[in-house]
This record gives structure tokens, C-alpha cells and sequence, in this order.
């Protein structure tokens, strides 16, 4: 069965109503895990799906206008033990360029933080600000970006080394400083915990973090097209 057809036909099905995984807790769809049992080795697919800064995904550069194929795309959304990103596409396996981090954040209910899959994040174990202002953190998730729409938003959990909140001078230099490499004592404060906003380089996120953006084929590996 090929990678659009099964698409498809799980799309057909339409959008179920989502709920919070308690704690993080995650699970494929059981006709996705039942179809991995039924047929383990079909070749994977490479460069065919894409993730955007904003949680939009894409196929061959197009976006994915059918909400029902997002949300089953979403739900069985998931990395291997190489920093792999991949969506299960019944039993097999699609992995998935991505323009930044495998996850992108929105803040709601003012400071609650929401992954473009639905998951609600409880913990932000390290967070970083690159050399173009952008917000990076790590979850229990995974790694994500804050949206640029919601940086704004996210600043009233930003404080100094005190606790409080930097005047807005202040915090805008200090950022500044960050994106120039520098250090400062800025804090990300999130559901009770507090961690140091460090400076690093766009181009080292992947590293440092532990992901790969551009999953290829290993020599040899036998790929669907």
C-alpha cells in the first residue's frame, strides 16, 4: 500500500476530539500499531514530508490543508533512537525534514505551553536563545521553538536572577546580549521550575540538543519513493 493511499484513507476518517496525554504519555493510533505488527519490513520513505517553523506540515513544499490528515499525522508523530523524526504512516515509516526542532510551541492560557501536536508541555528542562532571537527549549517532548507569534506572550516568565521580572530595558538587552553569544542571568520560569537562558548558535541546535533535521537512508537501505 503506498504512502498517499493509506494517508488518505485515514484522513477519510475525519478529526477526533483530542485530549491531553496524562504526564507526557504518548500512543500511536492501534490501526497504525496493528499494520506495523501485520507488515514489519516496509522500506521508509525520505524527503517527502517537511515541518515548518509554525507546525505546519508539508508534502514536496505543499501545505496540508486537511485537518484530518494533520491530526493523524500528529498523533503518530514520533522519533527513533537516532534523533530520527518520523510520522508512522501505518506500517510504514515517513521521516520528516524539519525546518528547525521536531516540535514548535504555542503559548496558552497565557503561559501554558502547547506542542503543534497537541501536547501539553509540563516541564522545560533547558532552554536556550540562538543568534536570531529564537526561543529554544527542551521538553519532556522533545526539543521545540516557542512560536514567533508567541515570544511576547512567554516574556512575563522570563526573570532575572532574583525572580522578578527585568524592567523592559533591561530584558532587551540582556536578550541582545544573548544573541550575540553573551551571558546573562535570565531565567525561564515554567510550572514551578526555573532554568538559566543560555546563548547558542543556530546551527549547533541539532547537536547540542540531539536531533536530525535532514533524516537520509544509511548505504544500502532499501527506500519507497
Amino acid at each position: 500500500m503506498s504512502v498517499c493511499v493509506y494517508l488518505q484513507r485515514q484522513s477519510a476518517v475525519g478529526t477526533r476530539k483530542h485530549e491531553f496525554p496524562p504526564d507526557g504519555a504518548h500512543r500511536m493510533d492501534e490501526i497504525v500499531l496493528s499494520a506495523m505488527a501485520k507488515w514489519p519490513n516496509v522500506p521508509a520513505v525520505y524527503g517527502w514530508l517537511s515541518l515548518d517553523r509554525r507546525g505546519q506540515w508539508l508534502i514536496k513544499g505543499e501545505r496540508i490543508e486537511n485537518s484530518g490528515m494533520v491530526a493523524f499525522i500528529q498523533r503518530n508523530y514520533e522519533r527513533d533512537n537516532e534523533g530520527c523524526w518520523f510520522f508512522q504512516n501505518g506500517p510504514q515509516r515517513v521521516f520528516v525534514d524539519l525546518d528547525y526542532t521536531p516540535l514548535i510551541v504555542r503559548v496558552t492560557d497565557r503561559t501554558t505551553l502547547v506542542t503543534h501536536t497537541d501536547r501539553r508541555v509540563h516541564c522545560v528542562r533547558h532552554a536556550w536563545i540562538d543568534e536570531n532571537g529564537v526561543l529554544i527549549i527542551a521538553t519532556e517532548h522533545g526539543p521545540a521553538i516557542v512560536d514567533d507569534r508567541d515570544i511576547e506572550a512567554l516574556s512575563a516568565c522570563i526573570t532575572g536572577s532574583d525572580g522578578n521580572a527585568p524592567g523592559e530595558d533591561a530584558l532587551l538587552a540582556a536578550l541582545e546580549d544573548l544573541q550575540l553569544g553573551g551571558v546573562s542571568d535570565l531565567k525561564l520560569r515554567y510550572a514551578g521550575n526555573s532554568v538559566p537562558l543560555r546563548p547558542v548558535r543556530s546551527l549547533e541546535v541539532p547537536v547540542q540538543i540531539g536531533f536530525n533535521p535532514r533524516p537520509r537512508p544509511s548505504t544500502g537501505e532499501t527506500t519507497c519513493a
